[in-house]
């Protein structure tokens, strides 16, 4: 297999060879989660308090810069936090009691409901077929039970007796606190760790870079810089988020008239910190309680259509405006991660599933060894976009191509998609037919997919034509040369594919770019430069003619053909497209350059990206007259045996 060139090592293609776990990369983590699952007692309130910590070092950053001391702002800090965390909590336990109290008065509106369905469902309904067919299996049980036999011959059942005794008041103490006693114990094992990590945070965090990499000051601060970033931005914002969800519920809940509307809240704020699921548990709750106090339909309606509201408002308004996607984990991760943390840590690691799951990206990010967590739960794209691309012409996909076209060319024009995306794309396709590991199939596949794409550009293209005139033109005549035109117009251009499909491609690309400025340009295909069909070329009604190429040892052949060219018509523009892998978008088209370049093949100029062959191809200029070789080689004369013979003598 032939070595990969320089041109295509220096293209962004993402190799995936470091984010490949190897054998003891993938025990350690087998051997991480298992001790994670085993030991989640001690890892829980640590996990907890680490993500606390992150939380809250931002406050105690900002106090100490006020003037505070280190302790006073560590204390102060968490005091207040842990104090609102209290309150809530209390406010939540007394709203749960009062609910548990009215919840008898509801039976009646919740039986009349019920009846009100199965009437609505008499008849050939569903409901009453289901009703139906249970009435008859119990009426079977009764039947078989009463036709029982004689009660001489059923034996006797031994009658079970409860001995109750009453519970000591100790007995009575310790049911109600032994059960509070893990809760509480937790609490505070997080409340000091929380503190002990905020006051001794600088000390910490030389300790791990010490422990893990002392090698690598720079990467390992890094990453931390980077995981407390995330984790806290992602911590604070979703608090945000989640308070103007939650007052905004509790209100409407309240002019509702659902009860205990601060607890559905309060809960809404807690439940949003779940992903996906959260916002459902907590609209189901109100929604059921809904059912239960009215006897109409109005009010769960309502409250319906309130939580729905919300959530449109929450997800399309506030979110993107305040969050955003800074946590750089993907949809799926997320729904992975949360039930992976769950199963290991229950409801609280669901909880906490994506700053935990945060942690892990970055780690992946900055470590090489666990570089698959990125590529498995990163939002950012494991492939660049000309390698996507490839990817799906390879696929024959142009559909999918196409709808990753129309999303960059939101902010780039066509020029830029063909000169940065789509040439570089072919290039990676004309290397590998190159060095024999693209088939016949695969290659007629991936420029039929091209040209695909291609046509349906052609909407975007006549957008772009269609601008408005006062933007800026293709061609400055300004910077380039006096006959330079500030368009196309009128101009009668071919574009030709050099030496095969995947070179038609380009040729097309290239002539929709010129047709957009103005242009009357077509592309062919490179059958017509073959020398049976190179002289039915109507070069007379032409002005220039563009010859493609992606394989850069495509020289010779571009010699042959601008000669043939120039020898047929000899006031024609012959210029040559020899595309390179790679393209520096900030860059400008050195006409001077492509024309300089050109005169070595007797072409008028020679290109290596679009913007210079657009340029060079819309500039009006003097044609480079073919080159006549100084010395004439003389033709070889066979020379006959005989007269061989007499000169040798």
């Amino acid at each position: 297999m032939a070595e990969r060139s320089d041109e295509f090592r220096d293209l962004d293609v993402p190799s995936l060879q470091g984010a490949r776990p190897n054998m003891p990369t993938l025990l350690t983590f087998v051997g991480a989660v298992a001790m994670l699952y085993l030991a989640r007692d001690v890892f829980l309130p640590i996990a907890i308090a680490l993500l606390l910590t992150f939380a809250l070092a931002p406050v105690v950053t900002m106090l100490r810069r006020v003037g505070f001391s280190r302790v006073l702002a560590v204390i102060s800090t968490a005091l207040f936090a842990f104090s609102l965390i209290a309150v809530v909590s209390l406010v939540i336990a007394l709203q749960v009691t009062h609910l548990a109290r009215s919840i008898p008065t509801y039976q009646a509106n919740v039986v009349s409901k019920i009846e009100a369905m199965r009437e609505a469902g008499s008849g050939t309904g569903v409901f009453s077929q289901i009703s139906s067919v249970l009435e008859r299996i119990s009426k079977e049980i009764s039947e078989t039970n009463s036709a029982a036999p004689n009660d001489d011959d059923v034996p006797t059942r031994p009658v079970l007796v409860e001995i109750y005794a009453p519970d000591h008041p100790i007995q009575v103490l310790t049911n109600l606190i032994v059960p509070m006693l893990a809760p509480v114990a937790m609490a505070g094992l997080v409340i000091v760790v929380v503190i002990f990590m905020l006051l001794e945070r600088e000390d910490l965090r030389d300790r791990f870079i010490r422990l893990v990499g002392y090698g690598d000051l720079h990467r390992t601060t890094e990453a931390l810089e980077d995981a407390g970033t995330r984790v806290g931005h992602y911590l604070l914002m979703q608090l945000v988020v989640n308070i103007l969800y939650g007052v905004p519920v509790a209100i409407g809940l309240w002019l509702i008239g659902i009860p205990n509307a601060i607890l559905w809240g309060l809960l809404a704020i807690v439940f949003r910190f779940v992903p996906y699921i959260g916002p459902i548990i907590a609209m189901i709750l109100p929604l059921f309680l809904a059912v239960a106090v009215a006897p109409g339909w109005t009010m769960l309606i309502w409250t319906a259509a309130l939580f729905i509201v919300m959530e449109l408002v929450i997800n399309n308004v506030v979110e993107p405006t305040l969050y955003g996607s800074k946590t750089g984990l993907s949809p799926l991760a997320i729904i992975v991660s949360a039930i992976f943390w769950a199963w290991i840590w229950g409801p609280v690691g669901l909880v906490l599933s994506t700053p935990l799951t945060v942690c892990l990206v970055v780690l992946g990010k900055h470590v090489p060894q666990f570089g698959f967590l990125q590529v498995l739960f990163g939002s950012d794209p494991v492939l660049a976009p000309h390698a996507r691309l490839y990817q799906r012409l390879l696929a024959g996909d142009p559909d999918e191509a196409t709808d990753q076209a129309e999303e960059r060319l939101e902010e780039d024009y066509l020029i830029d998609y063909y000169a940065t995306v789509a040439i570089p794309a072919l290039a990676l396709a004309e290397h590998d037919r190159a060095r024999g590991v693209m088939s016949e199939t695969q290659r007629l596949r991936v420029a039929e997919s091209g040209m695909t794409l291609v046509a349906n550009m052609d909407d975007i293209a006549l957008e772009e034509a269609q601008e408005d005139d006062g933007d800026e033109a293709l061609v400055d005549p300004d910077e380039t040369k006096e006959a330079a035109t500030e368009a196309g117009e009128g101009q009668r251009i071919l574009c030709i594919g050099g030496r095969g499909e995947l070179d038609d491609v380009t040729a097309a690309m290239l002539a929709q770019v010129l047709r957009v400025e103005g242009a009357q340009a077509v592309a062919e295909n490179h059958r017509l430069m073959e020398p049976a069909r190179i002289r039915h070329i109507p070069v007379v009604d032409l002005d220039t003619i563009v010859i493609c190429y992606l394989n850069q040892d495509s020289l010779k052949h571009a010699r042959f053909a601008v000669r043939r060219l120039k020898r047929i018509n000899a006031a024609l523009r012959v210029g040559v497209a020899l595309w390179k892998p790679e393209v520096n978008e900030d860059e400008e088209p050195d006409l001077e350059a492509a024309v300089e370049a050109g005169v070595s093949l007797n072409a008028d100029f020679l290109c290596a990206d679009m913007t210079t062959a657009a340029v060079a191809t819309l500039t009006v200029a003097p044609v480079v007259p073919l080159a006549v070789p100084d010395k004439v080689r003389p033709r070889r004369r066979l020379v006959p045996e005989r007269e061989k013979v007499v000169n040798l003598s």
